[in-house]
């Protein structure tokens, strides 16, 4: 079943019940109080009657009719019974159909709503005690068939009845259009979504003259994902791009001395020890790059954190970095404070560990590392007086595989992946990362953690 025929037949349903419980509530309602009124109607009657007959108890049999027809009801029955259940007075009555309603003796006063088993008519019946001349105590009773009551019940019926039709009907013209105006939507979303499946573009949803309700933040929602997906999937073709032809180059050159070393390696012991450094050279730099690439991807899952101490993390690395390069000065200027965040401690090595082999990498002096820690924040800064980066590359060094001199970076074994590994890692803890730079006066790189 659509969804559309399920919001026609919920909205239908739902106010079929609500209009069937509601109208029956009314029928049975106003026939409670109409019947009794019509009770009361009649008790007014007969006391009036029990009172005349106790005035004239002496009356003969005949008068006693006569009186018993002043009181008789327009459309009912009045009979006298001893506690035989015999009649004491012949049967008042303007019909004979009435003189089926059954009959019962009684010592107490009782009313009652009574339906004739044969006519299917319902009467209102009072039954009154009283002292006959005799001294016995016997029954009058007074019916009266509800002909004006039954009348308007009817009546009442067939204007529910109309009245549910009248709702009913414009309930299930409402939720045709309700339907329609919250399925149209979504069905142009799912449209959109199968042309972008078949034709592998990416299509947006138009939002112009809209109404800013769910549906349109569902659409916008729709539309940015969008934006996200081309985003990611052209950085994708990028990075398969350039990781390729970044894989391609070490590999040619690998090839090309292994073909000259076949070809003449023999003759020209020096070509030989000049192949065997180049290829060697190469492979390096096609394991850093690897190794590079599976660390990004392992970064995806490595959730892990735990409490950890940065100032202790950069010291580490520092220390790693001087007896690697002893000829090289990196100082440490951290001023006192509390060090300790959260986080994986693992990738939090590789961000100075970056920071810092870009800045021996590309300057010739010192390099300088600064600490300050407050309440919510620890900053870290990496100087150098290398080169410097130009303004409008600033931003683009954090791309994967940009290189700022891409010869000079090929120089010194770059693979234009550090920064992308070091930006990606702060940024999921919560971090920022940013670089001011002019050419000719050195790069310092920012790097910002939340606590």
């Amino acid at each position: 079943m659509t969804l559309r025929k399920k919001i026609i037949l919920f909205s239908s349903v739902f106010m079929f019940l609500v209009i069937a419980i509601s109208h029956t509530a009314i029928y049975f309602l106003f026939y409670r109080t109409a019947s009794n009124g019509e009770i009361d109607q009649l008790h007014i009657q007969a006391d009036a009657l029990v009172s005349t007959i106790a005035e004239n108890n002496s009356l003969s049999e005949e008068a006693m009719g006569e009186l018993l027809k002043a009181y008789l009801p327009a459309n009912g029955i009045i009979r006298i019974i001893n506690e035989t259940e015999n009649d004491v007075l012949p049967v008042q009555t303007k019909s004979n159909r009435y003189t089926d309603l059954s009959v019962s003796y009684t010592t107490s006063e009782t009313s009652r709503i009574v339906q004739d088993d044969n006519t299917g008519s319902n009467f209102a019946v009072i039954e009154k005690p009283i002292i006959w001349e005799s001294g016995e105590i016997v029954t009058v009773q007074v019916a009266n068939e509800l002909v004006y009551l039954d009348e308007t019940m009817g009546t009442l019926t067939y204007v529910l009845l109309f009245s549910s039709a009248v709702i009913l009907i414009p309930t299930v013209i409402a939720s045709i259009v309700l339907s329609r105006f919250l399925l149209t939507p979504i069905q142009k979303l799912k449209d959109t979504m199968r042309r972008n499946i078949l034709n592998k573009n990416w299509q947006k949803i138009d939002v112009d003259e809209r109404s800013k309700d769910e549906l349109y933040e569902m659409e916008t929602t729709f539309n940015e994902m969008i934006d996200s997906l081309k985003e990611n999937f052209e950085k994708q073709e990028a990075f398969v791009s350039n990781a390729s032809h970044e894989l391609k180059t070490p590999i040619q050159i690998i090839k090309s001395y292994a073909q000259l070393i076949e070809r003449q390696g023999k003759k020209r012991p020096e070509l030989l020890d000049e192949s065997v450094g180049a290829i060697d050279s190469e492979a390096d730099r096609m394991q850093k790059l690897v190794e590079q690439l599976l660390l990004l991807a392992k970064h995806k899952n490595e959730e892990q954190k735990q409490a950890v101490n940065i100032q202790t993390i950069v010291k580490q690395v520092i220390q790693t970095f001087q007896k690697a390069y002893p000829e090289r000065s990196i100082q440490l200027e951290a001023e006192a404070g509390n060090y300790e965040s959260f986080g994986n401690i693992d990738q939090l090595k590789q961000i100075p560990y970056i920071l810092i082999e870009n800045a021996l990498k590309y300057s010739e002096e010192a390099v300088l590392v600064t600490m300050h820690t407050d309440t919510e924040k620890t900053v870290i800064q990496f100087k150098d007086d290398g080169e410097g980066i130009a303004l409008e590359e600033q931003e683009k060094v954090f791309d994967r595989f940009y290189r700022v001199d891409r010869a000079r970076n090929r120089e010194t074994g770059g693979t234009g992946l550090g920064l992308a590994i070091a930006k990606e890692i702060i940024e999921r803890h919560d971090g920022e990362i940013t670089v001011e730079s002019e050419i000719g006066q050195g790069s310092t790189f920012t790097w910002i953690l939340s606590k």
